[in-house]
């Protein structure tokens, strides 16, 4: 099977690096990215079955403190913290700092000292030209106060020129430590020497101005020196941080690593994708070819759980993105994503359609569709921009749904067009009825009549015809056809879901589960619900419209299904269906004790079955983890996983009490789900009608209002102008955004409750690869 369908197979192996090579092996898969690295070192546990002096139990007692590569760990993050000083002088300049151009490969473990020097000495220049700048700056300044207090007392008048004792002679005047405390410290003020003859001053005046140009060329020159400092740091420093990120990843991942018994390699174990093998062997022979030892890279067995690794694109991202918002799913369980695809779309669509506003939504997806590649695009920053940005083609194909849906209803903007002749006649209708004016003048409101001969032509070719605009019954028409329209989508989505549980089951070698699990809840849910979309469907082909105003009501005859009763008034839609109806309650009360005592028997029959002579269980184990699987896709956590399969290596114990409790609930959810669940479908109807009522509201309020003035006033051109603003803006605030948002959370929740609860657990967790992705 594809990836997209199941994840792909994901093997536990075992990495033998050399020494010597292995810092450059790990820098060469983390450009790979294809492998999640788990710690066998230190805090590390030990797997199963191993020795206590097996070579990568050596270091089991060492804490994280001390590990081999925790000094260069450290390195790396004293580098970081001088790069975030470096940073801030950059930013402090009012420059910006450029993308590193070109792939950055992580740098030898030699190159650390000579980064680590350079770094040191720009930051100590910048420090040392900052305080430069920062000193000429305060005694330029200085210099102009002082000049300032010159040129002012140069105008003054004699009169008001300093005069010698008067800070002693006035009291007033004095600071609180006496005549002779300096006037800066208690009115932090700057005092400067005023010469009281004029010559004097305008001499230290002229004085103080050839100083203060001097001090502004030094301080031109250190302003530039500076600049070329920071021009250096926009060069370096972006490689650089690229770079030490890099190599601080492989030192932290050197460190999980253990040591061979003869220090001569260190050993390493990591999850990645099985069909990944030949590619890491590949790597790693290059990597090591400069040591004299290939580095070996072998699979291992393992019982735990593996990760799950679905690859996706552009494309399939936003769509996996919705199954994993859910829950991960388990390793080797089937991927809800290829269907979401489709039916998340058009569920969607079920409650949006009207071919205006999703033209409008397709189109402003597709223009993020086309240029998504632009550097601008990708760079920008909002956050609500990246949400619509990330999930642009899951937009793109709501919006092409919409369409479609709205060509179904026959809504553009909340009116119907007329794309193919109606296959309604109201001429055949008066001339039949013979109505005259007197008539028409007590009955201004007239319906339509299909049992009429000449009166319906036939079924309008795609979509609802367009005369049922104009009908009075438009609303209970589109009401009974939207309630019946979301039971059988309803219906329909929930017994795939069932289906796509028997994937799971087969693949996972538990064909008990197909007979005591899958076929029940079959039988249950399409003996009740799908008998409903049975009657729904063949009152549809058996009723003409003749005959349609004595049709008998599926909604009581529904009820009589499970009180085992008649109405007389109701007759029956085909013969024995009592009978039938009877049958099919019997049969699904039937399939709930299968679902509540079948796979609790089975399991403990197979617990106390003997082994065969060659060890195995009776069923196949084709993931390696079948009994951890079979507990899991029942719904049973991990307690229940112990109690009931033993999946550790070790017979664990069986308590069919606690196995019997966890799948009563699992049947009470699904029985009572079954109801619910079917229930909840018909918020495609409610929001399909909400949607198309606000639509109606707000072209009857808003452009109905100005036609009708532009025509009464003559102004027409004048007032559409404002008119079909307000419309315009009202219509993407509320109808495209607000109704929008609402039926896509109602979508959401109609695929996580109500579909991927048949079939899918979700409870996986993903591989998370070692890559440099994120540092490029």
């Amino acid at each position: 099977m594809g990836s997209m369908f199941r994840g792909e197979e994901v093997a536990l192996v075992q990495f033998f690096l050399p020494t010597p090579a292995a810092y450059t092996c790990v820098s060469q898969l983390g450009e790979l990215g294809l492998t999640e690295f788990r710690d066998v070192s230190g805090a590390g546990q030990a797997r199963e079955g191993t020795r206590p002096d097996a070579p990568w139990m050596l270091n089991a007692s060492v804490s994280a403190f001390q590990r081999r590569f925790v000094g260069d760990v450290r390195r790396c993050e004293e580098l970081e913290k001088t790069f975030t000083f470096l940073q801030e002088e950059v930013r402090r300049a009012g420059l910006v700092l450029p993308p590193p151009e070109g792939r950055l490969l992580a740098p030898p473990p030699r190159d650390l000292l000579r980064i680590q020097e350079e770094t040191d000495r720009l930051a100590q220049e910048l420090r040392d030209v900052r305080g430069n700048q920062q000193s000429l700056r305060a005694q330029l300044h200085q210099l102009q106060l002082h000049s300032a207090v010159l040129g002012q007392g140069h105008h003054l008048p004699l009169a008001a020129a300093p005069t010698d004792g008067l800070l002693e002679r006035s009291p007033l005047l004095q600071p609180p430590g006496g005549p002779h405390r300096d006037l800066r410290v208690n009115f932090h003020c700057h005092v400067f020497p005023f010469v009281e003859q004029e010559e004097g001053r305008l001499g230290t005046l002229q004085q103080l101005q050839q100083q203060s140009l001097e001090l502004q060329e030094v301080l031109g020159e250190t302003e530039r020196f500076l600049s070329q400092v920071l021009g250096r740091v926009q060069q370096l420093l972006p490689p650089w941080q690229v770079q030490i990120r890099k190599m601080k990843a492989v030192y932290l991942v050197l460190n999980q690593c253990s040591v061979s018994a003869t220090h001569k390699c260190l050993i390493a174990e990591g999850w990645c994708a099985s069909s990944d093998l030949p590619t890491l062997q590949q790597v790693l022979q290059g990597s090591s070819s400069e040591a004299g030892v290939s580095a070996v890279v072998h699979r291992i067995p393992c019982r735990d759980m593996p990760p799950t690794l679905i690859r996706t694109n552009r494309f399939t991202a936003s769509f996996q993105g919705i199954v994993d918002a859910y829950g991960v799913g388990r390793y080797q369980e089937v991927n809800p994503a290829p269907y979401t695809i489709i039916t998340f779309p058009f569920l969607f669509a079920v409650m949006f359609g009207d071919v205006g506003h999703g033209l409008l939504m397709f189109l402003f997806a597709l223009a993020m569709v086309l240029a998504e590649n632009r550097p601008a695009v990708k760079a920008a920053q909002n956050e609500i921009w990246r949400t619509f940005f990330s999930g642009r083609y899951l937009l793109l194909l709501m919006g092409l749904f919409s369409v479609y849906t709205g060509f179904i209803y026959n809504e553009c903007f909340s009116r119907a067009t007329t794309i193919f002749p109606s296959g309604w006649s109201v001429a055949a209708m008066a001339t039949q009825s013979g109505w005259s004016d007197a008539f028409l003048a007590e009955h201004p409101l007239l319906t339509l009549d299909p049992a009429v001969s000449g009166v319906f032509l036939g079924p309008y070719p795609f979509g609802i015809d367009p005369v049922w605009s104009l009908a009075v019954n438009h609303l209970s028409f589109l009401n009974s056809f939207k309630m019946k329209m979301s039971i059988i989508l309803g219906v329909t989505h929930m017994t795939f879901g069932v289906v796509l549980g028997v994937f799971n089951h087969v693949h996972f070698g538990q064909w008990h589960r197909l007979f005591l699990e899958t076929l029940p809840e079959l039988i249950f849910l399409l003996g009740l619900f799908g008998y409903l979309v049975f009657l729904v469907i063949y009152k549809w082909l058996s009723v003409s419209a003749a005959g349609a105003a004595a049709a008998p009501s599926i909604l009581i005859h529904f009820i009589n299904m499970f009180l085992f009763s008649r109405s007389p008034t109701n007759q029956p839609l085909f013969p024995r269906q009592e009978v039938v109806q009877s049958t099919l309650v019997v049969l699904a009360l039937a399939t709930v004790p299968v679902l509540l005592l079948g796979t609790p028997l089975f399991l403990r029959w197979q617990h106390r079955r003997p082994l065969r002579p060659t060890g195995r269980q009776p069923e196949e184990d084709k993931s390696g983890i079948l009994d951890d699987s079979d507990a899991s896709v029942a719904g049973w956590g991990p307690d229940e996983e112990k109690a009931g399969c033993p999946g550790n290596g070790e017979e664990a114990e069986f308590v069919l009490s606690e196995v019997l409790m966890h799948q009563a609930i699992h049947t009470i959810e699904f029985c009572l789900g079954c109801i619910s669940n079917t229930a909840s479908y018909l918020r495609l109807w409610a929001l399909s009608l909400a949607h198309a009522q606000l639509s109606e509201v707000l072209w009857a309020m808003v452009m109905r209002v100005g036609l009708r003035m532009g025509r009464e006033l003559g102004v027409a051109a004048v007032v559409l102008v404002p008119i079909f603003a307000a419309f315009a803006g009202l219509t993407v605030a509320i109808l495209l955004v607000m109704e929008g948002l609402s039926a896509f959370l109602h979508a959401l929740r109609l695929h996580w409750v109500e579909f991927q609860n048949k079939f899918y657990l979700g409870s996986g967790y993903k591989l998370s690869p070692f890559t440099f992705a994120e540092e490029d």
